[in-house]
């Protein structure tokens, strides 16, 4: 199968960071991504007022069943109907919703159940928007610049975890809980101009997909993924690299800095030391723009990962946790845009809406709701050893991608 695009406008030949179109994208990105943190701390925090901690935890992990039960179908429709028109209807869609959750804030005081009811709606179109985010840098670049741009999204996610916390606790501070939802709104909103000026390729006549039903169509992806040499095995790592990653990185260190006394600047510390180390791959990326042998790289840093999480649960100090966190965070987004880029140059035009889907599942979806399990397991065993089935379970994703000589050997595209 070819896996040409014909662009709708002269094709850049330059790097992806000099290209205008690529710019645009990237800062429409940005703003939506440093939205989607305002809107899940104004969330926390309504949940926070209105009911207990348990009840708070259970309305922000409301929106990670609807991705992990609607997210194929969201790939489905990002290949029908083309990434670009999906972002922009689901963007839109997104920014309405939580502009009416402002508004509701505003008018009234919100009982657990509206916020949880605005917690699954937007998993909801959340199910539709991701796939087709993650299938549109493949639309927009030549498919050899693909690696660069998986590291200048990474960058793009480094800013808006940086900028989305302090941005989010101002919004609160000064308009309340109406205030952040709004500016949350006010950001997603504003990634649509940009959007809107995004010119993307079209795929070639022999990679247009054939009309049949959603079923059909699911059915064709996921047998696109499965009799594929490098997509299967790849889809296998990254998911259980996700699934024994999310875990210890989000809930799992809240315990960890608990459990070691660290208190909350320890663990702002070790999230720092993280982002430190994901940025610092990104950078190096979206510099080099292509890494050789990248599906040795991809398994190799994925495995490195892993041990390095079980290494986590093992530091004694801050300083240590920090130092590891670095390296977790190098090994990690290395490995996780490598990881993309691969998929998207070996999904092909026809099919890259749902093989982004299937790759981001359990990371977005399923993940997610283990956080109940990771708890439950750490008060029974400790924090050591939940830190060391997770670390065991991603590398296991390692595993699988070095046992598979297809996807050993796999280059990205020059």
């Amino acid at each position: 199968m070819s896996t040409t695009l014909a662009p709708t406008a002269d094709p850049v030949t330059g790097p992806a960071h000099r290209d205008a179109n690529v710019l645009r994208w990237l800062g429409a990105y940005v703003s939506s991504a440093i939205g989607d943190n305002v809107y899940y701390i104004a969330l926390s925090w309504a949940a926070v007022q209105s009911g207990t901690p348990a009840q708070a935890g259970l309305v922000t992990a409301a929106g990670a069943l609807p991705r992990a039960v609607l997210m194929l179908g969201g790939g489905v429709i990002a290949d029908r109907y083309g990434p670009r028109p999906t972002v922009l209807v689901s963007t839109a869609a997104r920014g309405a919703l939580v502009l009416t959750a402002a508004a509701l804030v505003l008018a009234a005081s919100p009982g657990l159940w509206l916020l949880g009811a605005v917690a699954v709606l937007f998993g909801v179109v959340d199910a539709v928007f991701l796939p087709a985010a993650g299938a549109l840098p493949a639309r927009i670049t030549t498919r050899g610049q693909l690696a660069r741009v998986q590291g200048m999204r990474g960058l793009a996610t480094r800013l808006a975890n940086v900028l989305g916390g302090p941005l989010g606790g101002l919004g609160v501070a000064l308009g309340g809980t109406a205030g952040a939802f709004g500016l949350a709104a006010l950001l997603v909103g504003a990634s649509l101009p940009l959007l809107l000026t995004v010119r993307v390729g079209t795929p070639a006549p022999d990679d247009t997909p054939e009309r049949a039903s959603a079923l059909a169509e699911l059915r064709a992806g996921l047998c696109h993924v499965g009799q594929d040499k490098v997509l299967r095995p790849l889809v296998l790592a990254a998911a259980l690299s996700d699934l024994g990653f999310v875990g210890p990185m989000n809930l799992g260190l809240t315990l960890l800095a608990q459990d070691r006394g660290w208190g909350s600047s320890g663990m702002g510390w070790v999230l720092a030391g993280f982002g430190t180390g994901a940025g610092t791959a990104s950078l190096l990326l979206t510099w080099r723009g292509r890494v050789p042998r990248a599906g040795l790289v991809a398994a190799t840093t994925n495995l490195l990962g892993a041990v390095a999480i079980g290494s986590l649960a093992q530091a004694s100090s801050v300083a240590a946790g920090t130092c590891v966190a670095v390296c977790i965070g190098l090994l990690a987004g290395l490995a996780g845009a490598v990881t993309g880029a691969l998929i998207q140059s070996a999904a092909g035009p026809a099919y890259v809406g749902r093989v982004t889907a299937a790759s981001t599942l359990v990371g977005f979806g399923v993940a997610p709701l283990t956080f109940p399990v990771v708890g439950w397991a750490a008060d029974l065993w400790g924090v050591g050893p939940v830190f060391a089935v997770c670390a065991a379970v991603s590398a296991l994703g390692g595993v699988v991608a070095l046992c598979s000589g297809s996807l050993r050997r796999a280059e990205l595209p020059r």
